[in-house]
């Protein structure tokens, strides 16, 4: 099968989600199509996990469907949305965040205010990923750089330009909660510009001078010699404020705006709809401002604090159980979107210690998840599965460049429960190196990938239980597989087949092409013959003594998958042409030949079991593809000692490919026979 183009990729993935008129809504995040569907049982799963670039299909509860594309997913979006059966969607589609709102008032499972509320926070950070991501890549060259010793940038007389350079990454830190307060409005289905407003007046320069004695006579701070940190209480309107610093805050917008939308729909049920444009603004930020100043900021403060202090202790207290327990939860936490409120606390240790100890154990499962992806590739690399190859390449390539899993979660790992038990245990030595050395910090939010290493600290520890992670997960998988015997069973089947089907796809009609069986054995028959007949007979390939094909020890020829046929184990290492036609294909390495006679008859020799891995070795081949042949025609010889002295089974198998498409198809075993004698009877 040729691979898809663009074009008949989106056209594909429609077909595949039951064409454009089923489509509801599509959105797109960093690694996934979002679909919401009419009827999600016109979904051929099947189909789309076929399509060239979708690394997998994730149905969700309700009419939801994720189609996993990985980096490429914004052109492939934008593919679909421009094709012009996708017209009508495109004119109402909506943003990612306002499907999800839409869509949570469906149930979703058992608890579904749990999934609203796991919801609700992941989407309040779901599409700070890119920026997330590019100031950890700004913080990791700004590390690089101090590692080297070009620059200090823990320095307090730095030039402006490095000054300058922290102002690009602080960016995303510090205006983080009105980032949030946005999204986690949209979220809410409520006006997302009042709830970036209401905790943008807590970070304004006004609000920040009421910290300052000198400036606000009322003003009265006090230090906390435990912690290192000062405290300020002011008087507004007669009543004590607890003034706090808010940048990089998280807990407090997501509280702020939860009751935001209880009090802007509130409001909204008052006022007239001619007038809510200019009173429910008003009257919310009216309300909403000072209750979150006086109240809610420092509850969100206190919150965050307290689920920061409690971790802080386990980790010093117990840093080997906490250091092992983080890497061992997050693959479990990630594919649900659980992982987010982590992702808040450790923004919280930042702003509030100065350092984090989650991302540094969290690396462990990442690495580890890398890992097995790392394995998989190995895996398909040497068993020759372009599709998953292409797969495993473009997640490990956003692992390890973006510390982004959500590649080879949805593309692999949950597509292959096996993986998952080695990954474990790729983490558990991660995590254990981590929690003997004595734990991992960093000073900035980092995804963990190859290029943020130098942000964590000691960076030796943390290379050393990465690079076991990964490396433990990535030998286990390559030693143990990740698929069961029968999926590797199917794909080699499917694969065997398709390389059939390419090679008789391309080869050349074979008109005049001599067929039939029964042609003298020897290598002198004649190459061509004039007059073709009926091929009635398949021979064979090899002298032998010949066994049913369900004796064969391999599951993939025994299940008759590819075709009806016999095995036979030979006695002598020349292969000859079972029937007379074009050879369609010819493997390199000597232990395969496809034929495809004038009348349509396509015939399999498989020298061997597993033989491919021998590279060539022991094979001698004496033809070349496209060359026509007589039935009996000396094709190329095989070493049988050498074969067993390799460890694989020396068993030839014929089969006829086309079976089904024949009238009837009869092997003939249990016998002993000569090369050419006939071992496949076929009904004319």
């Amino acid at each position: 099968m040729e691979p898809t183009t663009k074009p008949d990729q989106a056209q594909a993935i429609i077909a595949g989600v039951g064409g454009a008129q089923n489509v509801e809504s599509l959105t797109h995040c960093a690694t996934r199509l979002r679909f919401v569907l009419h009827d999600a049982g016109q979904v051929d799963q099947g189909a789309l996990e076929s399509v060239d670039g979708v690394m997998g299909v994730v149905p969700q509860s309700g009419d939801r469907l994720q189609v996993v594309i990985g980096g490429a997913v914004q052109s492939v979006f934008t593919a679909i949305m421009n094709r012009p059966e996708m017209s009508s969607i495109g004119k109402n589609s909506q943003s990612d965040a306002d499907v999800k709102a839409a869509a949570r008032a469906k149930a979703r499972g058992r608890y579904a205010w749990l999934d609203s509320f796991f919801e609700y926070l992941s989407d309040s950070f779901r599409p700070l990923l890119g920026v997330l991501l590019g100031a950890s890549l700004i913080i990791a060259f700004a590390a690089v750089l101090d590692a080297l010793g070009v620059v200090d940038f823990r320095a307090a007389d730095k030039s402006a330009t490095w000054v300058f350079v922290d102002a690009m990454w602080r960016a995303v830190f510090y205006f983080l909660p009105i980032m949030v307060a946005y999204n986690a409005a949209k979220k809410l289905d409520i006006d997302p510009w009042v709830g970036a407003t209401v905790m943008g007046a807590l970070m304004t320069p006004n609000f920040i001078s009421l910290s300052n004695p000198d400036v606000v006579r009322q003003t009265v701070c006090s230090e906390n010699a435990t912690l290192g940190t000062q405290s300020c209480v002011t008087q507004v309107a007669g009543l004590p404020m607890q003034l706090n610093d808010y940048g990089g805050q998280v807990f407090v917008p997501l509280i702020m705006v939860a009751v935001l939308a209880v009090v802007y729909r509130a409001l909204k049920r008052i006022f007239p709809e001619n007038i809510q444009m200019v009173f429910v603004p008003f009257f919310a930020m009216a309300i909403m401002i000072p209750v979150t100043a006086f109240l809610l900021g420092p509850l969100g403060i206190w919150l965050g604090n307290g689920l920061g202090s409690g971790l802080a202790y386990l980790n010093n207290n117990a840093p080997i159980v906490f250091a092992i327990v983080i890497p061992l939860l997050y693959p479990f936490l990630v594919p649900l979107g659980l992982h987010w409120p982590l992702n808040a606390l450790m923004l919280m240790n930042i702003q509030t210690l100065g350092y984090d100890f989650i991302q540094g154990p969290m690396g462990s499962w990442n690495f580890a998840c890398f890992g097995a992806t790392a394995g998989v590739l190995f895996l398909s690399m040497r068993d020759k599965e372009v599709q998953m190859r292409q797969t495993a390449t473009g997640a490990l390539a956003a692992g390890l460049l973006g510390g982004i899993s959500e590649p080879s979660l949805y593309g692999i790992h949950l597509r292959f429960k096996r993986i998952y038990p080695r990954m474990l245990v790729g983490c558990l030595v991660g995590g254990l190196i981590t929690g003997l050395l004595g734990g991992v910090r960093t000073e900035a939010f980092a995804f963990t990938s190859l290029l943020t290493i130098p942000v964590f600290s000691p960076m030796v520890v943390y290379v050393i239980a990465i690079a076991a992670a990964f490396v433990t997960a990535m030998t286990l998988v390559i030693i143990s597989d990740y698929r069961t015997p029968e999926q590797r069973a199917e794909a080699k089947a499917a694969r065997m087949q398709a390389e059939t089907d390419l090679a008789l796809e391309r080869s050349p009609a074979a008109e005049g092409a001599p067929s039939g069986g029964g042609a003298p054995s020897g290598g002198g028959a004649p190459s061509a013959v004039a007059v073709a007949v009926r091929t009635t007979q398949v021979l064979a390939p090899v002298s032998g003594e010949v066994i049913a094909l369900d004796q064969v020890p391999d599951k993939v020829f025994a299940s008759g998958a590819l075709g009806a046929g016999v095995g036979i184990v030979p006695d002598d290492g020349r292969i000859v042409a079972p029937v007379a036609g074009r050879l369609v294909s010819v493997a390199e390495s000597g232990h395969a030949y496809g034929l495809k006679t004038a009348d349509g008859v396509e015939v399999l020799v498989h020298v061997g079991i597993d033989t491919v891995a021998m590279n060539g070795a022991g094979f001698q081949v004496l033809t070349s593809k496209d060359q026509e042949v007589a039935a009996g025609e000396l094709l190329g010889r095989a070493d049988l000692d050498a074969i067993r002295e390799a460890g694989y089974p020396t068993t030839t198998i014929v089969v006829v490919l086309n079976t089904h498409s024949l009238p009837g198809v009869t092997p003939l075993s249990d016998r002993a026979v000569q090369e050419g004698d006939p071992v496949i009877e076929l009904s004319t």
